[in-house]
């Protein structure tokens, strides 16, 4: 049974993202892929029923309780899932923040981490300081030289806030 859900909703997932792609390269506009996606929706919803239907005891540890708990987990927050259709400007995967993330990790890796309370707080902030820097296509190391003058001179530091046009 839990091979079988497991299945049905793969397809769906392909279903899916088969039309998303349609809308992120211009294909298929935005109310249209909505109405596309409406039977998509509505047959992951059955198959999540169904899985969350399935009867287990309270601590089995099977791959059919594992499925049936993960399908009323789901259900739980299911409107949430598709908040991407019609919402412009959310994607369906979480591949920004793990691109962004990706940094961190790496160091981490390398470094063995942060071995003290101010380490990990001097570290989280500065991989912040430098991914919202690169997200603006500005140069880290400029900044952080401009920082540490600054700092030195007693004067306050640049912000990181984009500046906005007043013009219209």
């Amino acid at each position: 049974m839990a091979g079988e859900l497991g299945q049905a909703l793969l397809e769906q997932q392909r279903l899916l993202f088969e039309q998303w792609y349609r809308v992120r390269d211009g294909r298929l506009s935005r109310s249209e892929f909505a109405q596309t996606v409406q039977p998509i929706r509505e047959r992951f919803g059955q198959l999540l029923r169904e899985g969350a239907g399935c009867e287990i005891a309270p601590k089995e540890k099977t791959p059919l309780a594992k499925t049936v708990r993960t399908s009323q987990q789901l259900l739980k927050i299911e409107p949430a899932l598709w908040t991407f259709v019609t919402t412009e400007g959310i994607e369906p995967t979480n591949d920004a923040a793990e691109r962004a993330l990706r940094p961190a990790v790496l160091w981490r890796k390398q470094s063995f981490g942060s071995q003290s309370e101010a380490g990990s707080l001097f570290v989280s902030r500065m991989l912040t300081v430098a991914t919202f820097l690169r997200a603006q296509n500005h140069s880290v190391l400029e900044y952080l030289v401009q920082a540490c003058r600054a700092s030195r001179q007693g004067l306050p530091t640049s912000s990181l806030l984009p500046i906005e046009d007043p013009t219209p």
